[in-house]
């Protein structure tokens, strides 16, 4: 068989952009080659509706073993009763989520997303939206920190069946406790989807929602470093509210019903050459190196974060507790848009975003989110934010300067070689 010589030469340039650029989107990361290898390895020839030992199709034995030992050692990572790794993406999981325990037109009451919520929690051109009576609360103004009192209030005078928290651009954490109380007190379930900071929580550096949360939700990609994916958890499983039964009479587990959700609710076959790399990441997360990696994760943002604050940066929340940041550009004079088309001129890779009370549409915004995930896990420490903070400043000041632009992309490119990325490819 001919080579396909076109993909392989974008394969390639692809990997020549990641490793000469300064990698900045939250929601990225570089999985270890390990995990590059299972994902492009020949399990993704197996077809195997069904969980492990309760298969449609023949020839499952090797799949089911791989498929067990991502659910067991996710399990042990977060200490946790219950994990689905079948789940394609974090949206996937979600889409899963709403159906096991909502019907449509059900209320929800999620943070907004021009407030730094996900589009899968209620956004109005989302199935989440268009689906359920989604709600949502805010952020305080003045501080940028959710809305603990507005979300109380929703709570009690709408009643919604479920209530979200979570964000995909939010730096700061969540009291867990406070949103499970009030969702007790009107019969409300909560689910946490935990996509960005699911690495800090896994090794002890944020709060855990297992305690409080009904369900949780993550990607296995950003902060966890694995392969792009989702999975659903519970930190125990308990008998569904809603009364549903078993053929044989008995109420079902709500693990029986989100395992529904996903097959054959939402999804067909499982990607079983990902759920065996996602085994892998979870393996490596595991290790004491991952929790050294999240420590440094959570230094370089907030060294960055204060980086940025000494050049008169506006941030939002006014630092970060996390692996992300999001600035609100409006005093610089200067468009999210703008900034990081700017920005990826000179191989600085970051995503626009709005940010809370914008005056700017999401098609351009206020403000850019950066995190720091991908380039920690290239080597980088504290001391070389300055670099990047003074490269994305000068960027951001000279942004029609293509003369400036030319200059700091090269030096980002002459930067970036203390950092090798799959030197064995």
């Amino acid at each position: 068989m001919q080579r396909d010589t076109l993909v392989f030469d974008l394969i390639n340039q692809e990997l020549q952009r990641q490793r000469h650029g300064i990698e900045l989107i939250a929601s990225e990361n570089f999985t270890s080659l390990q995990v590059i290898q299972a994902t492009g390895s020949c399990l993704t020839n197996k077809y195997a509706e069904g969980y492990p030992g309760r298969r449609y199709y023949a020839g499952c034995e090797i799949v089911d073993q791989t498929e067990q030992l991502a659910i067991d050692r996710l399990k042990q990572i977060f200490n946790i009763e219950y994990a689905n790794v079948q789940p394609h993406s974090g949206a996937q999981a979600n889409a899963a989520i709403a159906l096991a325990v909502l019907q449509p037109g059900d209320r929800t009451l999620g943070l907004d997303l021009s407030m730094g919520g996900h589009l899968t929690h209620g956004s109005s051109v989302n199935y989440s939206g268009k689906t359920y009576e989604a709600h949502f609360y805010g952020v305080v103004k003045e501080t940028g920190l959710v809305d603990y009192e507005m979300l109380e209030k929703q709570a009690r005078e709408l009643k919604p069946k479920l209530i979200i928290c979570g964000a995909s651009a939010y730096s700061r954490d969540w009291d867990y406790k406070r949103i499970r109380a009030v969702a007790d007190e009107i019969g409300a379930l909560v689910w946490a989807d935990i996509a960005h900071p699911a690495g800090l929580i896994a090794k002890g550096l944020l709060s855990s929602p297992f305690e409080y949360c009904h369900i949780v939700s993550s990607t296995t990609h950003k902060t966890l470093r694995g392969p792009r994916g989702g999975v659903i958890m519970m930190g125990k499983d308990f008998e569904n509210p809603f009364g549903q039964k078993d053929p044989k009479g008995n109420i079902r587990m709500m693990s029986s019903l989100l395992d529904l959700a996903v097959f054959p609710g939402t999804q067909g076959g499982p990607l079983e050459h990902v759920i065996a790399a996602k085994a892998i990441a979870f393996g490596e997360i595991l290790t004491d190196e991952f929790l050294v990696y999240q420590q440094q994760v959570q230094k370089n943002a907030q060294a960055m974060a204060k980086a940025f604050m000494d050049k008169e940066y506006g941030l939002v929340s006014g630092g970060t507790d996390n692996h992300l940041m999001l600035i609100d550009l409006r005093n610089k004079n200067i468009s999210g848009k703008k900034a990081e088309q700017a920005l990826v001129k000179a191989d600085i890779t970051a995503n626009k975003n709005m940010v809370p009370f914008d005056d700017k549409s999401a098609f351009i915004t206020s403000g850019i989110r950066f995190g720091v995930p991908a380039i920690t896990t290239r080597g980088m420490k504290e001391e070389h934010m300055g670099f990047v903070v003074d490269s994305i400043d000068k960027i951001l000041m000279n942004a029609d300067d293509e003369v400036v632009i030319a200059s700091v992309k090269k030096q980002v490119n002459e930067f970036m070689t203390q950092f090798p990325l799959y030197p064995e490819l």
